[in-house]
């Protein structure tokens, strides 16, 4: 376990040069299928890229972007902005044209790493692009002074050993600014997150109480890595620990993540709810429901551990069979989903957090995990309920730590806006996270549990307090329900859902079949459209039998995709100003 005895200070430059000095020839980097880029070898091309970011005419705080998707030259080009004064700033691969065109010029960049393909996406913007532009896949020249760079080039392909004299020593404050984030969030536009060299190094040094890495771990990675969640948790504490991480290096759907898995055999896997979800709901649950007699084991508390501890032995097998961290963090977890993942022994940990605390703020490892609950309080950290409810103790959860962000880039007055006064019960100086929980004891421990976003809670007709995570959860145990987000309408709960089209369409012919063979028929009496909307109004019943009367759907609507962030966090806002908008209309 790395500790600050060992970096001295929280800086990059001190991690890296502790892991070099530590694991010099333990491979550090890959892309799945391709031969590793050692801890010596990340130092040494990172100091090379450097060399030729200053030389190009980049210096200390340059902003710098970085946009493409996980692969070791991601992580080399960080270093090498990063370790040398300058301040990364990673874009989701995901964004729109339009939306690194704002990013761009609100942040004011000076250089830009892209991968091709996205380049192409962007390259529309023409001006509005930096003047600098790098391939991230080979750290070509795409645009940008071509004497200054290939003087350069020349000098580190030639003069190699010579780069660390050329390298001017550059002093660099544990509270420098490394990061600016730009996230895509869930309730609105971008913001630019500050993070200083000690949110982000403190907080891997940290995330070390929730789980052990060492130098034998191998880590698959198959989210971005301009993810905070991601890049502390699934990079930076890798890399601390002399671990190897493997990039996918193209979409995460099944036909590329099984392969992988067999070729990597990971022991360490960081993921967001919807995997597993998908899993469960199509892999593990058919398995038992197709079966009669399954089907009834299933509904009985023994047989039904047994059947998930044989479930949990496969599913460790399909992850490549050396499984021992499966972390879940970027949203909430399906209770029923974590109930089997309990009783199937399978090492998943639970973590939460957001991009403005870098991310980690509570979590369970493999060992300790209790579900419907985060975990205890991440070493280091101060979690308070800010202005309890007095019956239900649910209030704003609120954080004081070193990883809390330096605030929003060029926004002070949304920076105020999200810390705490002296009006509040919590007391001046804390984060407000936005997110609705309860701390209190389970199973030995004190332990986080969440109940929504704060923004999300939606004030029932009689001043009661509805959170539609908790509709959604249910909503989602519904065979024929994909994935559910429940917004306010004119008059009542609306709720969006995407089905799956197969198995209504199965469901609705079956039951056309069967109006025939009742009726005495040749021709269908009811269409197959009349059973699926049947069948939507079986989904209305089913939910409102489960929720009090408050929280009962008054609607519900088709949906064919939702528009998400990164960790596949479904963006309300733009469906609640949709339904806003409805009602306007009416």
């Amino acid at each position: 376990m790395e500790t600050i005895e060992d970096l001295k200070q929280y800086t990059f430059p001190a991690l890296l040069a502790n892991s070099v000095k530590k694991f010099y020839d333990r491979p550090a980097l890959a892309l799945v299928g391709e031969y590793p880029v050692s801890y010596g070898q990340v130092k040494e091309k990172s100091e090379a890229l450097s060399y030729v970011l200053e030389q190009i005419g980049l210096k200390k705080e340059s902003k710098i972007v970085i946009l493409g998707t996980g692969r070791p030259e991601w992580g080399i080009a960080y270093f090498a902005i990063v370790n040398r004064g300058m301040i990364a700033v990673p874009l989701l691969p995901d964004f729109s044209v339009a939306e690194v065109e704002s990013i761009l010029a609100h942040c004011g960049v000076d250089a830009m790493f892209v991968e091709e393909k996205l380049y192409k996406k962007i390259e529309c913007l023409g001006d509005n692009l930096p003047k600098t532009i790098i391939k991230l896949e080979d750290y070509s020249l795409i645009r940008g002074d071509e004497e200054a760079y290939e003087k350069a080039d020349h000098f580190v392909r030639h003069h190699a050993s010579e780069i660390k004299k050329a390298l001017v020593p550059v002093e660099i404050d544990e509270d420098a600014t490394a990061s600016i984030i730009y996230t895509s969030g869930t309730t609105g536009r971008s913001k630019g997150v500050e993070l200083s060299h000690k949110n982000i190094v403190w907080t891997s040094v940290q995330c070390q109480s929730v789980h052990r890495v060492n130098k034998i771990d191998r880590a698959l990675s198959f989210l971005p890595l301009s993810h905070v969640y991601e890049f502390t948790i699934g990079f930076v504490m890798m890399l601390l620990n002399g671990a190897c991480v493997y990039y996918l290096g193209k979409p995460p759907v099944v036909s590329a993540l099984l392969p992988a898995f067999e070729k990597v055999e990971p022991t360490i896997v960081l993921s967001v709810p919807l995997v597993m979800e998908k899993i469960y709901k199509n892999k593990v649950l058919p398995t038992f429901q197709s079966n009669k007699i399954l089907y009834v084991l299933y509904r009985i508390a023994p047989f039904r551990k047994m059947l998930n501890r044989a479930a949990g032995k496969k599913l460790k097998k399909t992850f490549g069979g050396h499984l021992v961290f499966f972390g879940i963090g970027g949203a909430k977890v399906d209770p029923k989903v974590e109930k089997f993942l309990k009783e199937a022994n399978f090492p998943y940990a639970i973590g939460y957090g957001l991009t403005e605390t870098s991310p980690l703020l509570a979590g369970s490892g493999t060992k300790i995990t209790f579900p419907g609950t985060v975990g205890p309080v991440m070493e280091g950290v101060e979690l308070v309920i800010n202005n309890p409810d007095p019956k239900t103790k649910v209030g704003e959860v609120v954080a004081k730590g070193p990883n809390i962000m330096k605030g929003y880039y060029r926004d002070p007055e949304l920076t105020k806006s999200v810390f705490t006064t002296e009006e509040d019960s919590a007391g001046p100086g804390y984060f407000k996270t936005g997110d609705l929980g309860l701390i209190a004891k389970k199973k030995g421990l004190v332990r986080l549990s969440l109940k929504g976003r704060n923004k999300n809670m939606i004030l029932g007709p009689s001043g009661e307090n509805i959170y539609p995570e908790d509709i959604e959860f249910i909503l989602n145990q519904n065979p024929f329900v994909n994935e559910s987000l429940v917004v306010e309408g004119d008059g009542g709960l609306v709720a969006l859902v995407k089905v799956d089209e197969e198995k209504l369409e199965e469901e609705a012919k079956q039951r056309s079949l069967r109006d025939r063979i009742e009726n005495n028929v040749q021709k269908v009496s009811r269409d197959l459209a009349w059973h699926k909307e049947a069948i939507l109004g079986e989904i209305q019943f089913f939910v409102n039998t489960r929720v009090n009367k408050s929280s009962h759907i008054g609607k519900i609507e088709k949906i064919d995709e939702f528009e998400k962030t990164a960790t596949q966090k479904i963006k309300r806002y733009i469906y609640e100003l949709k339904e806003k908008a409805k009602s306007k209309i009416k």
